[in-house]
């Protein structure tokens, strides 16, 4: 009896859910399920952190390729020898100056000038006489248009004969040549401009045409030399606009110690030619200028003006100094280079060359002294003394300019 009972209690026992069991099971079945859950989202999530990470890696890359690919650029247009790549490059900013220390570009090429160490010291000789070859000198400035019994429209240079050009190699006491800037010939100066100019007594002038680059600004020039001389920068319509639309031009017409000065109507149809026009005839744009340096728009001055006139005119009582060029040592050398790099039409240069020729000019030797400049297109910096107007030198070049 007491066996059956026991054995009915335990049979109930064994039939009674076990409620820990079955708690547990209950917890186990929601963690299973919540396991479940998290275990399929688990993929998503390390897919997507990888993703994430791919991302930044591939962005950290192509940030990086962009940098390198831009520095490249740079140093690509700094050594570049095109005149449009070169005027992007800009020689002041910080990372020219990172690359220049890494040995990846070369620096500007500065000229070693021995000159006076103080231009507030300099002494400014007084005005020179007349010469005694030519006392009064004045230029046609109407052109006679009636060639050969055709009319034709005016010229820059004029209609000159022949045998007005030879006349004008001979010196006589008034004389009357053809130097360019024939009336409705090309090449006018707005009103304001030209008033602007009277005053200029010691000139530095530049010039820019065809939006080639921006003017460089000098340095080292000191107190003395910015009251005392004008900066003129000469340019075309389309460098005018360039010049606004890359830097900062006050008043329409000042780009730092820069004043501009805008040639109306170019007479010629090539940037280079009206290049010419104020760096030969700088005489002719700034009258009143007793002296003048020309340096090219692509050049820097980092000499104080003041110091040059007085190492290249007055310590030796020169007329005219011009710098050598580094390559060529006479005109006919300057020609051959222009025709390689189709700078102008090789007939043209043929022909120009023929007349030199026939005029008694030859290439250099080793038995002359001086070379022969290198033509115009090699000359980079001039110095001229104007006060000696009427020097023989000064009649040489006005006459000597053929400008058709």
């Amino acid at each position: 009896m007491d066996n059956d009972a026991h054995r009915s209690v335990s049979l109930r026992a064994s039939r009674r859910p076990d409620r820990s069991n079955y708690s547990f099971q209950i917890k186990g079945a929601d963690g299973l399920l919540g396991t479940d859950k998290s275990s399929s989202d688990y993929p998503i999530k390390i897919i997507w952190k990888r993703g994430f990470i791919r991302l930044l890696l591939v962005g950290g890359i192509l940030w990086m390729l962009l940098i390198l690919a831009v520095l490249l650029f740079h140093i690509w247009t700094c050594q570049s020898s095109i005149v449009f790549l070169s005027a992007i490059c800009n020689k002041d900013s910080t990372v020219f100056q990172m690359l220049h220390t890494m040995g990846l570009v070369t620096p500007p090429h500065r000229c070693s000038i021995p000159l006076a160490n103080d231009p507030e010291n300099i002494v400014i000789p007084e005005k020179k006489s007349p010469s005694k070859f030519v006392q009064s000198l004045s230029y046609f400035d109407e052109d006679d248009a009636n060639t050969n019994g055709s009319q034709s429209s005016p010229l820059f240079g004029g209609h000159q004969s022949w045998k007005q050009r030879d006349d004008s190699f001979k010196l006589k006491s008034s004389m009357k040549v053809h130097c360019g800037f024939m009336k409705n010939g090309g090449a006018e100066m707005a009103p304001k401009d030209v008033e602007y100019v009277k005053k200029c007594k010691f000139v530095v002038a530049s010039g820019i045409f065809d939006g080639y680059d921006t003017p460089h600004q000098p340095s080292n020039v000191s107190p003395r030399s910015k009251k005392l001389f004008c900066f003129l920068m000469v340019v075309d319509e389309i460098s005018l606009n360039f010049i606004k639309h890359n830097v900062s031009v006050k008043d329409e017409e000042w780009v730092g110690i820069w004043r501009l000065i805008l040639l109306k109507n170019p007479p010629y149809d090539e940037p280079r030619r009206n290049g010419k026009v104020p760096k030969i005839l700088t005489h002719r744009l700034f009258p009143q200028a007793l002296y003048s340096i020309w340096i090219d728009g692509k050049m820097e001055l980092i000499v104080d003006p003041l110091l040059m006139l007085e190492r290249y005119l007055w310590r030796g009582k020169y007329t005219f100094a011009i710098a050598q060029h580094k390559h060529h040592k006479n005109i006919y050398e300057e020609a051959d280079s222009n025709k390689r790099r189709k700078r102008y039409a090789r007939p043209l240069i043929d022909h120009h060359m023929k007349i030199y020729r026939y005029e008694g000019l030859e290439p250099w030797t080793p038995l002359k002294q001086t070379k022969s400049g290198g033509g115009d297109g090699g000359v980079r910096l001039v110095v001229f003394d104007r006060s000696a107007r009427w020097s023989r030198w000064s009649m040489v070049l006005e006459a000597a300019a053929d400008w058709k």
